[in-house]
């Protein structure tokens, strides 16, 4: 590929020199072209099928050079060849030349733009990939836009160059036809006011509009299509109907009640969904609640005598549900009913775009939101349902700790709880079939992690794919297939934390013609509506990110959308996700890691600060982690921080909003941090990347210059 470059390279600046040293350029004037015209003409009497060979090829020529002049280029062929030959040499010679030109900007400039504004260019990429040809076609038609200018910069983005080069054809005829048809009277122009006038102006203006007319009309149409098999009620019960009260269904019900919105709230189980009542809350209270019982471990280190630990473990589980139930009323059909919302208790199935089922009652709204939420995933191993597995769903239902607990799985959940039972006296197994646990992370994190597990006395094992579950007398065994073999493991109970499973099941998807992706989430476009106008998802049920935080995010957009879009939309912004996994020492990440700045080809410098050195974590006894982030080189903007630490996802704050607003880390270390805090970490690490790129040069004429004021 690299030599496939220098030759294009070679090639096109020898045809740049060649075109300027043997003055091509002074044909494209259109003196020159109307003092030749007389002339032209005769010889293409005498030849004109090589006269239109020769064109065609310097046509084509002077488009892939993108040199100026292809406008008097167009207004000779009319000139010389008539209105319809002269439409059919330009036509496909200026497709042509400018898919040459296309492919030149490709093969040179493409991967090195790609990789220098990356992070710039995602959503561009994206856009182009679904709708490239849309807005290239439309560009086409307004020739204020220069072609050649057209040619190079589609060249750096997603288009195939097949379609680029048909949509150029198509979309290049309208202005080629004007043209050519103005070069027909050539020796009456004096330049370029006498063909282009305000009213051709408007014409390409009113040619410009019309695609995107015609796509507002085409999706009118479509949303039409898709609605007429459903009888649309004459009125409406509610503005908006909500499926699902977790996070996602909250807080769209929420923002749309605080638009004065009249908004239906659908829940079958529990209000708070996953987050209060078997995630985020119950897992944080246990993981607390070994927190404490380590400390006590430590108290020599802090100048305390030792402090027996005996964990009450059926009492832990309670002050687990108490937690629960202290933090229940944030998310109370009470209190949502004093915001506005109508709550309903019951099992959700959408039986038209405008209308809902719950058990035997239709409710109908103007648009409907789907958060329903995941659920545990629990894999197809032979033997599995003889066992009573728990999952983070059901987890916190038991009141006796295992004595041996396997945990299948080694992402941000089975981590988190591998280590609080563990610290909490279980005997703990964590097993994944990754090549190492918290795969996500780069792999520095993931054996920094694993080596605190392994102090720990958790017992870790990667790449072990789980084949089945068998007893044996009265224990229970699992077998596994690893790089060295079978190998069989004992344990008292499986915790299965193996991804999570979108809940779709009975909401009626299939009647409605709503699908879904390869893992079993909806399919929504950027504004996260369904293939019914109607209809919006957010929140786990559709991913990509299965966090509380991102779910509350998506919310915004899903009301906001569904309310407000007939005047706008809004695309859901990704570009800025947080996530921590709360291990000891947690994990909190923004960004870009290591690892998938790599794999993506991005550029990018390191800069590091390891917390051993901090006085506050000193003081605390916690003393041990480090903070890593990524820049652009020779520059301070932040492509994505990493922290393994004491409080890590309270530290990444600062880099999540540094990156949400542009503020790179001069600013951060112009900052004033409070001192003794853990905070001033941020700092440090911004003066790490400040000492990497000090003025070498300047600083040693200062010192020069400080010698000179010594004497």
């Amino acid at each position: 590929m690299h030599k496939k470059k220098i030759a294009i390279a070679t090639l096109f600046v020898v045809a740049i020199s060649a075109w300027f040293f043997f003055d091509l350029g002074s044909f494209l004037q259109l003196e020159s072209i109307q003092q030749n015209i007389g002339e032209l003409r005769s010889w293409y009497a005498e030849n004109p099928l090589l006269t239109g060979l020769i064109y065609f090829t310097f046509y084509i020529v002077a488009t892939a050079l993108s040199v100026p002049g292809a406008v008097w280029l167009t207004l000779a062929a009319g000139a010389l060849f008539g209105f319809w030959y002269g439409l059919l040499l330009v036509s496909f010679a200026s497709s042509i030349g400018a898919t040459l030109a296309f492919l030149v900007s490709r093969t040179l400039l493409r991967d090195w733009v790609q990789a220098k504004f990356s992070r710039h260019l995602g959503a561009v990429n994206k856009g182009f990939a679904r709708d490239g040809a849309f807005y290239l076609f439309s560009l086409r038609l307004v020739p204020i836009v220069p072609f050649f200018v057209i040619n190079l910069v589609m060249g750096l983005l997603p288009i195939p160059a097949r379609r680029f080069y048909w949509v150029s054809q198509l979309g290049m005829f309208p202005a080629t036809a004007i043209f050519v048809n103005a070069g027909t009277r050539l020796g009456e122009l004096d330049g370029l006011s006498g063909i282009v006038s305000p009213a051709l102006w408007l014409s390409f203006a009113l040619l410009a509009i019309f695609p995107f007319i015609a796509k507002f009309a085409l999706g009118a149409l479509q949303t039409r299509r898709r609605l007429a098999a459903f009888k649309r009620p004459a009125k409406f019960d509610t503005n908006m109907i909500v499926i699902g009260a977790g996070s996602a269904g909250l807080v769209t019900a929420l923002i749309a009640a605080t638009v004065k919105a009249k908004v239906t709230l659908i829940e079958r189980h529990k209000m708070g969904g996953d987050c209060l009542n078997t995630g985020c809350v119950p897992s944080k209270a246990i993981i607390r609640s070994s927190h404490i019982a380590q400390y006590m471990r430590r108290a020599n280190e802090f100048g305390l005598e030792e402090v027996p630990v005996t964990v009450n473990f059926s009492q832990v589980m309670e002050r687990v549900q108490s937690v629960i139930k202290a933090i229940e009323p944030h998310d109370s059909v009470e209190r949502f009913t004093e915001l506005g919302v109508d709550c309903v208790a019951g099992n959700a199935t959408i039986i038209s775009p405008w209308e809902v089922e719950v058990d035997g009652k239709r409710i109908s709204a103007r648009n409907i939101v789907i958060a329903s939420g995941a659920r545990a995933r629990v894999p197809d191993i032979p033997g599995l349902e003889d066992l009573g597995y728990l999952t983070s769903d059901t987890l916190w239902d038991i009141r006796e700790a295992p004595g041996r607990l396997l945990i299948i799985g080694a992402g941000p959940i089975g981590c988190e709880l591998a280590q609080a039972f563990s610290r909490l006296g279980t005997k703990v197994t964590l097993v994944s079939h990754a090549k190492r646990i918290l795969p996500r992370e780069d792999s520095e994190v993931s054996a920094t992690v694993l080596a605190a597990f392994e102090r720990e006395g958790i017992d870790c094992h990667c790449q072990y794919e789980a084949k089945r579950f068998e007893t044996v007398g009265q224990e229970q065994h699992c077998v596994f297939e690893t790089p060295a073999g079978q190998r069989e493991l004992v344990f008292d109970r499986v915790l299965l934390s193996v991804g999570r499973t979108a809940n779709t099941e009975g909401l009626g998807l299939d009647v409605l013609g709503i699908a879904t992706n390869s893992n079993g989430t909806i399919e929504v476009d950027d504004h996260l509506r369904t293939a019914v106008p109607t209809i919006y998802a957010c929140g786990d049920i559709v991913g990509p990110y299965m966090f509380t935080h991102m779910a509350g995010h998506q919310a915004w957009y899903a009301a906001v959308n569904a309310l407000f879009g007939r005047f706008r939309k809004f695309k859901v912004d990704y570009s800025v996700v947080p996530w921590a996994t709360f291990t000891d020492p947690e994990v909190a990440r923004v960004g870009l890691n290591e690892t998938e700045a790599l794999e993506k080809g991005i550029a990018f410098e390191v800069s590091r600060y390891d917390i051993d050195d901090l006085d506050r974590a000193i003081a605390d006894g916690e003393a041990h982690g480090f903070i890593k982030v990524l820049t652009a080189p020779g520059s301070d903007r932040i492509l994505g921080a990493t922290i393994v630490a004491y409080h890590a996802a309270e530290l990444i704050t600062e880099y999540v909003m540094a990156m949400k607003h542009g503020i790179g880390l001069n600013k951060i270390l112009a900052t004033i941090h409070i001192y003794p805090t853990l905070s001033e970490s941020n700092k440090f690490l911004a003066g790490e990347w400040r000492k990497a790129h000090k003025p070498e040069k300047l600083l040693n004429w200062v010192e020069k210059y400080h010698r000179w004021t010594r004497g």
